[in-house]
């Protein structure tokens, strides 16, 4: 296996830590248009090269491909680039991998009632084609999406006979600290995606009485519940968000209602609805003093880089699924699958903070799958479409286990 990481940021730099303690690759071509910063990465292991490249040109990652051989691309960048890396992939003969998916554009008429282009849309309009080259581009392999769809998997194949409701639940009690010791704002993951998910109508799947089921929105923040998360995090506040895993999980695991909710916070709600009062959300570019920028980029560029904020912070992230509906028993089940990381933990193991650690831990071991034949298809393919347990036992062996907690039903 030849695999291609385009994005050495938080999360890339996190995959090639995690990924040079295996031995399922050849090598690992890392490339970022920031060559520093792909060299930085580059540099932990004899098995990895620099590159650089051009994540919105097809034809930058296609070439890249054909010069290194590549058999898997793995995108790390943001998702305003995934098309750019996903057509080129594609170019290029190669195998594909991502950690969210092409970005939605919500409905110009009835936004929080009515889907318009859905997560996802233009890379599923194109699955015919991928599966017909025999070619597998496999969406939304990070930890939310990701950990949570193969939970989904999971849940259908092992513990429920009928599902009511497939719920991401994700939570943390992560405090970042200036250096004098004071509580600070610091986004623990990439700012520019985190104002694209929360800001945009949230979608919901959802059955009705006659059985037919389809997707809706609703408000940003919408439906606010208190959740207690497990290992000591406690009660945090979720609240709806835009997010891959409800766009994925009816495709492949029968359920009545599909949601994601995320512990924010009041303080963060706040500053995230007054970017969008001031319009520093928006990605279109503006002019200043003569130089187009896109305010967003701006508001990315002015906070501290996820990727660094580590050594200052403190805490324990969590991502997981709550799924409710029939046990195999035929009784009421209520049961939450999760997988916690204490940001300690994987600063001393590692060197990455928490997040990205949690996030790029799930495609590392997706491609080992890979690599064995464990995992194998064709097409545009989410995690529900493979079995869940070798992915969970294996993640397990990385030193990153899984948990399961019995709710009342």
């Amino acid at each position: 296996m030849r695999i291609l990481l385009v994005g050495a940021g938080g999360v890339g730099g996190a995959f090639t830590a995690i990924a040079a303690r295996r031995d399922f690759f050849e090598t690992i071509v890392v490339a970022d248009y920031d060559v520093a910063r792909a060299e930085k990465a580059a540099a932990t292991d004899a098995r990895f090269v620099a590159g650089q490249v051009d994540a919105s040109d097809p034809g930058s990652v296609a070439a890249l491909c054909r010069e290194h051989a590549i058999t898997h691309v793995m995108n790390a960048v943001d998702p305003v680039f995934n098309m750019g890396v996903f057509d080129g992939a594609f170019a290029a003969g190669a195998d594909y991998l991502d950690m969210a998916m092409s970005l939605s554009k919500p409905h110009p008429d009835a936004p929080y009632e009515r889907t318009g282009v859905k997560l996802g849309d233009e890379q599923f309009a194109v699955a015919g084609e991928w599966e017909g080259a025999g070619r597998l581009a496999l969406v939304g392999i990070g930890v939310e999406p990701g950990l949570s769809d193969v939970f989904a998997r999971y849940a259908a194949d092992h513990d429920f006979s009928d599902i009511d409701e497939l719920g991401t639940r994700d939570g943390a009690n992560l405090v970042v600290t200036d250096d004098d010791g004071n509580e600070t704002f610091a986004p623990s993951f990439s700012m520019w995606t985190t104002i694209e998910e929360c800001l945009n109508p949230p979608v919901i799947w959802a059955v009705d009485e006659s059985g037919n089921g389809d997707w809706h929105t609703t408000a940003p923040f919408s439906e606010p519940e208190v959740f207690d998360f497990p290992e000591g995090i406690g009660p945090v506040e979720c609240v709806n968000v835009e997010h891959e895993e409800v766009l994925l999980m009816p495709r492949w695991v029968d359920c009545k209602r599909a949601t994601f909710k995320y512990g924010l916070g009041d303080e963060f709600i706040t500053i995230l609805k007054v970017l969008h009062t001031l319009g520093l959300d928006r990605t279109e570019k503006i002019k200043v003093k003569g130089v187009e920028v896109s305010p967003r980029d701006v508001v990315a560029a002015v906070l501290p880089d996820p990727a660094t904020v580590g050594p200052r912070m403190r805490g324990k992230t969590c991502a997981g699924l709550w799924v409710t509906g029939t046990g195999k028993d035929g009784r009421p089940r209520s049961t939450y699958y999760y997988h916690v990381i204490d940001n300690e933990w994987s600063m001393r193991e590692y060197g990455h903070q928490c997040v990205v650690w949690q996030t790029a831990v799930n495609p590392v071991v997706a491609l080992e799958l890979l690599a064995r034949g464990t995992w194998s298809g064709a097409g545009v393919l989410g995690p529900e479409a493979f079995d869940s347990v070798p992915f969970l036992d294996l993640l397990t062996e990385y030193g990153a286990p899984w948990g399961r907690k019995e709710l009342s039903a």
